[in-house]
C-alpha cells in the first residue's frame, strides 16, 4: 500500500473517532440553585440557552445559567439519580408545637 492509502486510511478512522465522543453537561440555574444534565445545549438571543433535561425529559429554556462539562461518569450518575421522596402531613394533621426552654 502506498502512503496516500494508509494516511486516508487513518484520517478517516480519526474523524469517526472524534465524531462519535459525547460532551456531557451540568447546566445550573443561579438564581434557583436548581442543575439539569444534558449532552445538547441550543443558544438563543440575549444569552438564553435551551436544553432537555436529561433527568426529567422536559424541555427547559434560562435566560441565565453556568455551564460546565462534566464526565460521562457523573453524567450517567446524576441522570439514573432518583430523587428523594418527600412526605408532607397532611393537612388534617396539627403541627408539632416546638417546646421553648
Amino acid at each position: 500500500m502506498n502512503n496516500y492509502v494508509i494516511t486516508s486510511v487513518l484520517v478517516s478512522g480519526m474523524v469517526l473517532i472524534v465524531a462519535g465522543c459525547s460532551h456531557y453537561y451540568r447546566v445550573t440555574d443561579p438564581g434557583s440553585g436548581k442543575s439539569y444534565y444534558t449532552q445538547d445545549i441550543h443558544e438563543g438571543r440575549g444569552g438564553a440557552v435551551k436544553i432537555k433535561d436529561d433527568r426529567t425529559r422536559s424541555t427547559v429554556t434560562l435566560q441565565s445559567s453556568e455551564v460546565r462539562e462534566i464526565s460521562a461518569e457523573e453524567y450517567e450518575a446524576e441522570v439514573n439519580r432518583t430523587e428523594p421522596i418527600v412526605i408532607r402531613p397532611s393537612a388534617s394533621e396539627p403541627p408539632v408545637a416546638s417546646q421553648s426552654r
